[in-house]
């Protein structure tokens, strides 16, 4: 069938039912998902309990060697005082390497003919089909 000769109506009905029919299923997969995680953790935390009852860092076993290790994050509260921090300090680094996409169209907005260097971008025409109120 060819969706170019199809009414916009019955485009907009079909693409409806199918993203419909996608959430769905994502909220199905995403519960199970959830529940399997949650089952890790639970394997996960007996596992380091008995890691560290023994003083150990690691076990081998027949299924694969599990390995005690401390994961640390790092977050701030106050994010100006960061940014201070990080000017005074030179500490660009300590920034992930990523551009905030709102943030860098509304400068590119406020500052027609300002580009940062090597800056790239992507734009495409993309449909959403909203259902009638």
């Amino acid at each position: 069938m060819d969706n170019a000769v199809m009414p916009m109506d019955k485009l907009a009905k079909i693409y409806i039912k199918i993203r419909t029919a996608k959430q769905e299923k994502t909220k199905v997969y995403e519960a199970e998902l959830e529940e399997l995680a949650e089952q890790l953790k639970v394997i996960s935390n007996a596992m380091k309990d008995q890691m560290q009852a023994a003083g150990v860092k690691s076990v081998r076993t027949d299924y694969g060697t599990a390995v005690l290790s401390q994961k640390t994050r790092y977050w701030t509260g106050d994010w100006d005082a960061f940014k201070t921090f990080v000017k005074e300090n030179d500490a660009l680094d300590l920034f992930e390497k990523r551009i905030a996409q709102t943030n860098m169209s509304k400068f590119l907005e406020e500052n027609p003919g300002t580009v940062p260097p090597g800056l790239n971008a992507d734009s495409e025409y993309v449909v959403s089909v909203r259902k009638p109120q």
